[in-house]
């Protein structure tokens, strides 16, 4: 996922990573239905070229604004009014390049770096924007509102989100003493990628089948989840304790990124890094806490998952090492891109007829890149930041049902962005990344109830059911576990504890060892597994996002569960996140959809479905005597 920040829209591109099969296929080989239509942004380069030539012309007018937006709303209205439409051709421009570019990353680059440029510019010369609304007294914005409308109806947010920063805003010179430190702020990411990427040593192992591998981080993927038991436990112990081999020096690192974190939200007046960084988004820390808290109140229906993950697997005692091999085998279902638009089209009926007819014309106007090609970009993405056009989705298609479940989350954000375009003005139409993925997770849902529904065989019913518990235990419990494990290192930090790589493999352990019922023996997690928090890249690059993939899942899960117990009632309470763009803040906009995400309402509606889908996966190996 990628989102980058130009005055004060945010465009959002989420990546889906899928497997890469062999692009053999010329671009001019593919049917113009398989590809999207990129006419609907600009009828040719040239055209493109025209619009990125009026920006580069026009957008040092911006600087004429600078000192004024405080004279009178409509001084402030028209700088916002004018900087909104330069920046929504900008990200129309945008969408094209880069939409362009993707269709061959070994051609186009120029008009990538003609946008890169252009982007920079327009930073530079609106950098005054911010700092300025910020000085503007809130009596006087309130006033400006009430002179002019328009202001309030498209900018109140955009005002806001600068205007609630005050109290952590500090003076100019300090804030540049702050800023400085940027040049030394990533240090520690970069020192775990040169070391996990370029300078960590391999370890080795040999298999049983006599071959000696090299654990790379693909051929440790790939070997975790190998059939024979021993493999597996000899490659995830060797690649852990190769870590652990570092765990002081890797202790330290981490450790250093943590107090960066509290040093910055310290000298913002934050009473916490996860006040800091959850602010962004004017999240409360209860978001945060209460998913915590929620997700170990519900540890037994893991628990449970883990026991019948157990019996399907013919294990007498399930290892931590045994958690990657596939639930359930592989089932043949091929699907047409043809075959897979259809699927959506009724899986996704309940989400009302214009929803439907809004997917139909995406596969008829083509807003959809269906097909691998040679120099093709790899994944999926959407794309809606051409405003006044439609989305965009980029897919490499490989016929199976992944494919087809990754349209349907792809089409999730495509709806998404294409309803909030609709519905809002430019300037609120982006949606946080907090809500960015439920969208996504209600097709996905929606799908796998209809998959299921329509299944040829229990063989099918399982395999589907099978990758749908896997998807909940990794993602909810798993997401989860990695955010107790960063709040509870933040915490010893920001207490003046010392926080050594002994005690990260100590915290993280004693996590591990709770969510997946050690005790109890409902998972053996061997104590090699204390240094797995070594390998996850996420705690240097992110500061408290991984808990977001969680919560996603599980709102997105738990307003599937009320549209088919409500119906439309729930449905109609749904687009309040599908239009509602960035007109309120997050925890707002999906407690208009009918669900408070302060409350264990979410949770528990997650965790209803997840035991439903045990019950049913249990009475199909009843029925065929396993």
């Amino acid at each position: 996922m990628n989102k980058i920040k130009i005055l004060f829209i945010l465009v959002f591109v989420c990546i889906t990573l899928i497997p890469s099969f062999s692009q053999t296929f010329e671009r001019k080989d593919i049917p113009e239905k398989y590809k999207w239509n990129l006419a609907d942004i600009y009828p040719t380069v040239d055209a493109w070229q025209a619009d990125v030539d009026m920006l580069n012309a026009n957008v040092e007018m911006l600087a004429e604004f600078n000192g004024k937006l405080s004279e009178s709303a409509d001084a402030l209205y028209k700088a916002l009014k004018t900087g909104n439409d330069l920046t929504k051709t900008l990200w129309r421009a945008w969408v094209y390049a880069g939409n362009l570019s993707n269709e061959n990353l070994n051609e186009n680059q120029a008009i990538m770096q003609q946008m890169r440029t252009l982007e920079t510019k327009l930073g530079e010369v609106t950098a005054f924007f911010e700092p300025e609304i910020l000085k503007i007294p809130k009596e006087k914005i309130d006033q400006f509102f009430n002179e002019k409308p328009e202001l309030k109806n498209d900018f109140d947010m955009y005002i806001d989100n600068i205007q609630r920063l005050r109290e952590h805003t500090l003076t100019e010179a300090e804030e540049k003493i702050l800023a400085s430190f940027g040049l030394i702020a990533g240090n520690q990411n970069e020192v775990y990628s040169i070391f996990n990427n370029a300078e960590k040593p391999f370890p080795k192992v040999t298999l049983s089948t006599g071959e000696e591998v090299e654990l790379t981080s693909s051929v440790y993927t790939k070997y975790r989840a190998a059939e024979n038991r021993e493999d597996r436990e000899k490659v995830m112990k060797a690649l852990f304790e190769s870590y652990g081999d570092f765990k002081n020096m890797l202790g330290a690192n981490l450790s250093g990124k943590v107090k960066k974190d509290w040093v910055y939200a310290k000298n913002r007046k934050y009473k916490s890094s996860l006040e800091a960084s959850l602010n962004s988004d004017n999240l409360p820390t209860e978001i945060y806490s209460t998913l915590i808290e929620q997700v170990n109140n519900n540890l037994p229906t893991l628990h449970r998952a883990l026991d019948l993950k157990k019996r399907m697997l013919g294990l007498d005692e399930l290892h931590y090492y045994d958690l990657y091999v596939p639930l359930v085998e592989k089932v043949d279902m091929s699907f047409t891109v043809e075959e897979g638009q259809n699927i959506l089209l009724n899986a996704l009926k309940p989400l009302g007829e214009e929803y439907v007819t809004v997917l139909q014309k995406a596969y008829d106007d083509r807003w959809i890149d269906y097909m691998p090609t040679v120099g093709k970009r790899s994944g999926a993405y959407s794309n809606g930041g051409a405003y006044d056009v439609h989305p965009y989705i980029l897919m490499n298609w490989t016929d199976d049902f992944l494919s087809v479940s990754t349209l349907a989350h792809e089409l999730g954000h495509t709806m998404h962005s294409y309803f909030s375009n609709k519905t809002q003005p430019f300037a609120k139409a982006d949606y946080a990344t907090f809500v960015a993925e439920i969208a996504s997770t209600v097709n996905e849902n929606l799908l796998n109830d209809y998959m299921v529904k329509n299944a040829k065989s229990d063989e099918e019913v399982l395999y589907i059911l099978g990758s749908y518990l896997e998807l909940l235990r990794t993602t909810i419990f798993r997401q989860t576990s990695f955010a107790e494990f960063e709040w509870e290192i933040h915490k010893k930090v920001e207490a003046g504890e010392p926080l050594t790589g002994d005690d990260m493999c100590a915290i993280y352990y004693d996590i591990v060892k709770r969510y997946y019922g050690h005790e109890d023996g409902h998972c053996i997690v061997d104590d090699y597994i204390q240094y797995e928090w070594s390998y996850i890249p996420h705690f240097l690059g992110y500061n408290y996002y991984v808990f977001q993939y969680a919560t996603s899942l599980i709102y997105g899960t738990a307003l599937v569960e009320k549209m088919n117990e409500q119906g439309q009632p729930a449905v109609d309470a749904y687009y309040n996140i599908l239009k509602g763009g960035g007109s309120k803040y997050s925890p707002e906009l999906i407690k208009d959809a009918g669900i408070d995400p302060m409350s264990p309402e979410p949770v528990a509606l997650t965790m209803q479905k997840m035991n439903r889908v045990m019950d049913q996966m249990e009475e199909i190996l009843k029925k065929i005597g396993k």
